[in-house]
């Protein structure tokens, strides 16, 4: 194999290569590690043991460091938002969009966050999971839910409503007359007091603009999230639902974006939230009671990206925000609740593939690049042909041999298409053999989320781990999955 470096490259071999667990934990699991064998171990369990019960391509979720990350998430919004700070209350609503099973949701709600869904579907497994968790009564009042999203139906929100989700979130003015009848419907079904409202968020459109790839920051004015402050939509839409006798303004929600690797968005986001919750009391006598800030914050997904910033963090610089703004608007303070997704599920999983072909091409003089085949790719992690997302490889079944050094790579699967790529640039042992198994960290945000059939593949399993133990989070599809769902 060459180690020549492909002209269009401008790292140095060695500086694409994937950083072992222990160079970069926050790329990993917390419980990944080499074993003595060489191969990689996850929640106890060796790579054998792992493939052994769930071969590849398979993702892989290490539960004790999903627990941990939750409870993280819980613990420090709890402190930083602590009524004894001067503050009135903080919580964490895991980002079901990220991945939702029950399984993930039961876990979460243990460790004391909410969930935020984005469907119909989502919310009926949050609402399975919440049963499980605190009681058969649990679903009744759903608090600790909450319902996203555009274009949401009369049925969507009834179902909402009906639940008396704790964050219903309103995404334009015709949404605010949907909720209104629905509220009036399950008064005529007797689900509703006479006088019982239905409480809501409205979502706004900041125009602040964070994040990485165009179509996941959300936060600025043309796209087709929240209602526009700075043309006054979202002051309008909240007079109106304050108007609605059947409507409750419980707060106000802003997400600026994904993969956001600071604080300065989120911190000028806040401003001019605060800023509209306080125009809103000065029009309608109405000062909402909490601000949900959304989710965002990123996380690393290779050896070059920065280690981002913890939920602690976080948390600090948006509770002084929310300090320092009140105490210049002479408002109270809200409760302050955030929706964190890929920083609490991405890096718990990485996805096992088993190398199935290699394929040197000559780029031109002294430089090529080695194709690096796997039996998954794009119907199981989107994100690099949607986004153009980076990704690292870490020969995982084994140490490479050293004398046998680096090679340029590129891994792709197996689809029909030429963008069908897991990881664009790797630096992979020379050793590298059809057989030896690839894993790909920090793929539990959006990988299995997104999978899809493209060539009537099917969707790898997930499967958890945890002290020396596994199962099946999700099974894997099978072809009579797959037929069972054909017509007459």
């Amino acid at each position: 194999m060459s180690d020549t470096t492909a002209p269009t490259d401008e790292a140095p071999l060695g500086d694409l290569g994937a950083p072992e667990p222990d160079e970069r934990p926050d790329l990993w699991p917390s419980t990944a590690r080499r074993g003595a064998d060489g191969a990689l171990e996850i929640g106890g369990r060796g790579l054998e043991e792992i493939l052994a019960q769930a071969p590849t391509p398979v993702f892989v979720l290490d539960e004790a460091d999903l627990r941990a990350r939750a409870a993280t998430w819980s613990a420090v919004m709890a402190e930083e938002f602590w009524p004894r700070y001067g503050m009135n209350g903080g919580e964490a609503y895991y980002a079901g969009k990220a991945f939702l099973t029950t399984r993930v949701a039961r876990t979460v709600l243990t460790e004391g966050m909410g969930i935020d869904t984005a469907s119909r579907v989502e919310l009926a497994v949050g609402l399975a999971a919440l049963q499980a968790v605190d009681g058969q009564g649990a679903t009744s009042r759903a608090t600790r839910l909450g319902l996203h999203g555009n274009g949401k139906t009369l049925a969507e929100i009834s179902v909402a409503l009906h639940h008396r989700v704790g964050h219903l979130v309103l995404d334009s003015l015709e949404e605010v007359g949907l909720a209104a009848q629905a509220v009036r419907d399950l008064r005529a079904a007797g689900v509703y007091a006479p006088d019982e409202t239905g409480s809501v968020m409205v979502r706004l459109t900041t125009g602040v603009h964070a994040g990485g790839h165009e179509h996941i920051s959300t936060g600025h004015e043309d796209q087709k999230f929240g209602i526009s402050v700075a043309t006054g939509a979202a002051l309008e839409a909240c007079r109106a639902v304050v108007a609605a006798p059947e409507l409750t303004l419980h707060g106000l929600h802003s997400h600026i974006g994904s993969q956001i690797l600071g604080h300065e968005g989120f911190v000028e986001a806040v401003g001019i939230v605060l800023r509209l919750r306080h125009d809103i009391a000065e029009s309608t006598g109405v000062l909402c009671e909490e601000i949900d800030l959304g989710g965002g914050l990123g996380i690393a997904y290779t050896g070059l990206d920065p280690v981002p910033p913890s939920p602690a963090d976080l948390a600090r610089a948006l509770a002084q925000a929310v300090r320092t703004g009140c105490q210049e608007l002479g408002d109270g303070v809200p409760r302050v609740s955030v929706e964190p997704g890929r920083s609490v599920v991405g890096p718990t999983t990485v996805t096992l593939y088993t190398v199935t072909g290699l394929k040197t091409v000559e780029l031109g003089p002294g430089a090529s690049r080695l194709y690096v085949s796997v039996d998954g790719g794009m119907s199981d992690n989107l994100r690099p042909a949607l986004y153009g997302s980076a990704y690292t490889a870490l020969l995982a079944n084994r140490r490479p041999d050293p004398a046998a050094g680096l090679v340029r790579a590129r891994v792709v699967g197996k689809h029909c298409e030429s963008g069908d790529v897991v990881v664009r640039d790797v630096d992979l042992p020379g050793d590298l053999a059809v057989g030896d198994v690839l894993a790909v960290p920090a793929t539990g945000a959006y990988g299995r989320s997104m999978a899809n059939n493209y060539n009537l593949f099917t969707r790898p399993g997930v499967a958890w781990v945890a002290d020396g133990e596994q199962g099946w989070v999700l099974r894997p599809e099978t072809i009579e999955d797959l037929l069972r769902l054909e017509g007459d």
